[in-house]
């Protein structure tokens, strides 16, 4: 009867949350502009039955209660998830959890305005806000002798310290900036599209890609959002894209990365969807299918190969006129502004400086008010580039205006399972690049869902992809596919 108690607890509990996120949803893609302030009034009061619902004081009874020796692993994990949603809830006062939902409600809406102005002044005073209230959760939550920048991370990526991740990111950085200085030596001329590309015409064609990928549209659907997001799981999880009217690669693949997620949303299990244990397993695994479908996929030789003709067929003239150009048109390796639109190459060292960034401010070491000087300087150092204008520097992401400190980092821990995940496949899977090209894509689907999705989050990350792979996930096999890849595209 406690397990019972519990776990229609829980249920509840996400339930709104869910609704949560439903209102979340709706204000990137429908709510009318004069709605935020609105908005952050919903979303506090929701915060605050949710904060008390998490620190209901029945829930460790109830767990005390329990005889865990006959339990299956769902219901260990049900419950063990339990505690740590119990134990890190009752660290953050009531009034601090309520701001902070508000605070990133109404923020939102700011950074959008100001990142239409460009003019990084007009957020700062909200990031500041934001910043002092994620140190005080952090510090809340803090075990000693760690990083506050630690307990913000374990939200996103569970059992993975700040310390670790900047070894992963550090060995990345090594390889990735030998293989751009090579690139950049080659001499090779960047090939581009050319043409004027509608958005009536691009979100025609996206609204073709999903289905590619096996998403079910009958447990989704797709809009348009400042900045493309995927939210919902079970059987309601959507999708958002934007349109670049001369550079169509920006929807395509942000459409086919966001289907990534919403893949795995769909296929954790057909079972309780309201239950934690049916829960994607860190950020880091949801993020490997993500760029799985998006790159070694979807910007494949294989994929690109068949997408080049209904690229022709949906826009005519595209400044390309076979495969390969257009193979490499996708592939182009520049040093560009946009992290969402950047190349294999440098897209991780979009991610790392941001990861710096940002554990700069949380430990205080940086101040809101210097971080748009800080950001160009770094960019300027990494990229060798100027930041023209904050949309396209400080403000082109929304994740700091929604309090997501220590979420940059596991796009790269992503990259780095994702590469690890399609190795294996490529061994598991009989003529995988045949399949690719005729987009016939239903065993590699398969096999992560039987491998990742089905597993929700009963496997600890790691271990999950080990037990995927057959050994420790490393940086190797994410360098090694970008080595082969961009050696022979650039003749290095």
């Amino acid at each position: 009867m406690s397990y019972k108690n519990l776990l229609s607890h829980i249920k509840k509990t996400t339930a709104l949350e869910q609704v949560s996120g439903l209102l979340g949803w709706d204000q990137e893609t429908q709510m009318p502009p004069k709605g935020g302030v609105q908005r952050a009034e919903h979303m506090g009061a929701l915060e605050s039955v949710l904060h008390a619902r998490r620190t209901d004081e029945r829930i460790p009874d109830w767990i005390a209660a329990i005889d865990q020796s006959g339990l299956n692993a769902v219901e260990k994990t049900n419950i063990s998830e339990a505690q740590k949603s119990y134990d890190n809830a009752t660290k953050i006062p009531a009034d601090l959890a309520e701001a902070l939902a508000r605070l990133a409600a109404e923020a939102q809406g700011i950074w959008a305005k100001a990142r239409a102005a460009e003019n990084f002044k007009d957020f700062a005073p909200t990031l500041t806000k934001m910043v002092d209230l994620k140190r005080e959760e952090a510090s809340a939550r803090q075990s000693s002798n760690t990083p506050l920048y630690d307990a913000l991370m374990g939200d996103y990526e569970p059992e993975m310290s700040s310390e670790v991740m900047a070894e992963h990111l550090s060995l990345l950085r090594v390889g990735l900036t030998d293989l751009r200085g090579r690139i950049a030596e080659s001499g090779r001329a960047p090939v581009k599209l050319a043409g004027h590309f509608t958005e009536e015409l691009q979100m025609t064609f996206a609204r073709t890609l999903p289905s590619m990928f096996g998403y079910d549209w009958d447990a989704g659907r797709m809009d348009m959002a400042v900045h493309p997001f995927c939210s919902g799981h079970g059987g309601d999880a959507r999708i958002t894209t934007r349109v670049s009217e001369i550079n169509p690669f920006d929807c395509i693949y942000s459409t086919i990365h966001e289907v990534g997620h919403a893949v795995y949303e769909q296929n954790i299990t057909d079972a309780d969807t309201m239950a934690p244990a049916h829960k994607y397993a860190s950020m880091g695994v949801h993020e490997s299918q993500s760029r799985m479908f998006e790159n070694q996929i979807g910007r494949s030789r294989a994929f690109c190969g068949y997408l080049f003709p209904k690229m022709i067929e949906a826009f005519g003239d595209i400044g390309v006129d076979n495969a390969d150009d257009f193979y490499a048109a996708v592939n182009n390796v520049e040093s560009g502004f946009i992290r969402t639109e950047s190349d294999e190459v440098h897209y991780n060292l979009h991610v790392m400086m941001r990861f710096d960034l940002e554990r700069a401010l949380i430990s205080g070491d940086l101040s809101v008010n210097d971080l748009e000087a800080a950001w160009n300087d770094r960019f300027k150092a990494d990229f060798g580039r100027e930041v023209t204008t904050p949309a396209m520097g400080v403000l082109q992401d929304v994740h700091w205006s929604v309090g997501l400190f220590g979420y940059f980092p596991t796009y790269s821990l992503g990259n780095i399972y994702a590469a690890e995940l399609f190795q294996t496949m490529q061994g598991k899977i009989d003529n995988l690049d045949t399949k690719i090209a005729a987009c016939e894509l239903a065993e590699p689907i398969k096999w992560l869902n039987d491998n990742i999705h089905t597993h929700g989050r009963t496997i600890a990350p790691a271990a999950l992809i080990a037990n995927a792979c057959g050994h420790e996930p490393t940086e190797s096999a994410l360098l090694t596919y970008l080595n082969n890849k961009f050696g022979e595209l650039y003749n290095l």
